[in-house]
């Protein structure tokens, strides 16, 4: 008996198909789009029973069924992304927590430090060589790389369960995003920007703000880009899936949306000398220029310092001792920048006691070999 094709798998029932999903993902909440939050079906699902999960109120599961066009409650079809209003869902207020500082970053025009929790309303800003890694309560972080700034416009969290409701502005710069890392599902965490909002389902991703524009780059999962022009409400939607980006004009008009470029085939670390390392590898086909950022963990979520190179002729160092990871992306005609490379490098070598303890320098700091 053949199985039924893909066109025809949403009209299954949940009780019809149960056991050809036994090994669908448990966690079905998918984002946002607009003012509803947006719920993926899973075999045995009702509508009273997600009315009260994430309303409080059973009652509610009426009008989701006259919003969502359902015929029968109890037998939702499967996959079916069942809109549910944000303004029906209870919430609470939520806070972030600065899980890494480098160089000179603001919180409000104060300096910020590591471990300060952060509210509702708030502006990170960023330094030249600056960084600011923010985690949420939900644990997704959220990485202001140098000269960015950000509006953390809403920070709440679903009264009735663990997902949170963020709505992050960028004024300026990068904002690099780790969504829902436990893969239990989002909320809505969006980011906006005035010409386009990038609405999450789960994924790791980037978004620019620039004069010019904005542009998205999709890491893992996948986003709903909503283009618009400036002072105007967000209308269409675009998918953008895993490995593509798009870039968004001044205007609000988008470009296609493109492959990122491949991650360059990096070789191993290798030291120049002072404190100074490399990595060869071949330029990256469409490349015209390479980010090159070094962090103190392989997932980018601690960077120190970012460079952009003009040729796969690179450079790059770290001031404090033990092991570190440079990252290498290739940056195309539109700004797009593509896949990370990695690899890890060690750090400026500390002078040591006969206890094994760094020498202070006398000024706050330790004593480092420049030459080595």
């Amino acid at each position: 008996m053949s199985r039924p094709s893909a066109p025809f798998l949403p009209a299954l029932t949940a009780c019809a198909v149960g056991a050809l999903l036994a090994h669908a993902a448990l966690a079905q909440p998918a984002g946002a789009l607009g003012e509803d939050f947006i719920y993926r079906v899973r075999p045995g699902d009702t509508l009273i029973e997600l009315a009260t999960a994430y309303t409080g109120n059973p009652s509610n599961w009426n009008p989701l069924q006259t919003l969502n066009r359902v015929i029968t409650p109890e037998l939702l079809p499967i996959g079916l992304e069942l809109r549910i209003p944000l303004s029906m869902i209870p919430e609470r207020p939520a806070q972030a927590t600065v899980a890494h500082v480098s160089g000179q970053a603001t919180r409000d025009g104060k300096a910020v430090q590591p471990g300060e929790r952060v509210a509702e309303g708030s502006t990170i800003a960023t330094a030249p060589g600056g960084f600011v890694t923010l985690q949420l309560a939900d644990g997704s972080t959220l990485t202001v790389p140098s000269e960015g700034a950000v509006e953390l416009q809403r920070l709440r969290q679903f009264e009735h369960s663990h997902l949170t409701d963020s709505v992050i502005r960028v004024r300026q710069g990068t904002v690099e995003s780790s969504v829902a890392p436990a893969g239990q599902g989002v909320g809505r965490f969006e980011v906006r920007t005035p010409v386009a909002v990038t609405g999450v389902r789960g994924t790791r991703f980037r978004v620019q703000a620039a004069a010019n524009g904005m542009q998205s780059e999709v890491l893992e999962g996948s986003v709903r880009l909503q283009p618009h022009a400036p002072q105007a409400a967000p209308a269409r939607t675009v998918a953008v899936q895993r490995g593509f980006g798009a870039k968004v004009a001044a205007d609000g008009r988008m470009s296609e949306v493109r492959p990122l470029l491949a991650a360059p085939r990096l070789g191993p670390a290798q030291r120049l000398g002072g404190g100074v390392w490399t990595s060869a590898f071949a330029p990256v086909p469409g490349a015209r220029q390479y980010l090159v950022r070094v962090s103190r963990d392989p997932q980018g979520a601690l960077p120190v310092s970012s460079t952009v190179y003009a040729t796969n002729d690179i450079r790059f160092s770290a001031s404090r001792a033990g092991t570190h990871y440079v990252s290498v992306r290739a940056i195309d005609e539109l700004g797009l920048g593509g896949e990370d490379a990695i690899v890890s490098f060690e750090g400026a070598n500390q002078l040591m006691t006969s206890y094994g303890l760094g020498v202070s320098s006398g000024s706050g700091g330790l004593v480092t070999l420049t030459d080595y």
